[in-house]
């Protein structure tokens, strides 16, 4: 039973990371730390990192020390919401930089509706250079008009 609550509550806490993202690009990305974010707005940014990479090391702070207090003085439900929050920043970096961006070209042929749908919801996300006036915050739930059906 501890087992599946376990498992529970990581899978809980990965869904609820898609709303603080969402919450926390739009209010703290694009509004008091827009200084670390605005670099991933311009076209082409000359060097292999950006600013904006800085948000990974700041997200996995409160991981790391959730993975620590949960095994200490034994394992318990804190190391299964650093668990959900590392998983869904595997997850993140996998959409958002290889994905979308094509830091990697690992999936740059994909003909999956929900996938293509994420690239062009991200791409309106872009479409604003500056802090204003952006929309599609979320980075696994977009709305459903961005995933039509692909047409070979």
């Amino acid at each position: 039973m501890k087992i599946a609550l376990f498992i529970l509550t990581t899978i809980a806490t990965f869904a609820v990371m898609e709303v603080i993202t969402w919450l926390t690009h739009k209010f703290v990305m694009h509004g008091f730390l827009w200084i670390l974010h605005a670099d991933h707005h311009q076209p082409k940014y000359p060097h292999p990192f950006e600013k904006n990479d800085l948000f990974f090391v700041l997200f996995a702070i409160p991981s790391i020390a959730l993975f620590y207090f949960g095994i200490h003085p034994e394992l318990n439900f804190m190391f299964f919401i650093g668990l959900g929050i590392l998983f869904y920043g595997i997850a993140y970096f996998l959409i958002h930089d290889v994905l979308i961006h094509q830091r990697f070209k690992w999936f740059k042929k994909t003909k999956n509706n929900y996938l293509i749908g994420l690239r062009k919801a991200h791409k309106v996300h872009h479409k604003h250079l500056g802090k204003a006036h952006g929309e599609c915050f979320g980075m696994l739930f977009v709305p459903k008009k961005y995933h039509t059906q692909y047409k070979s």
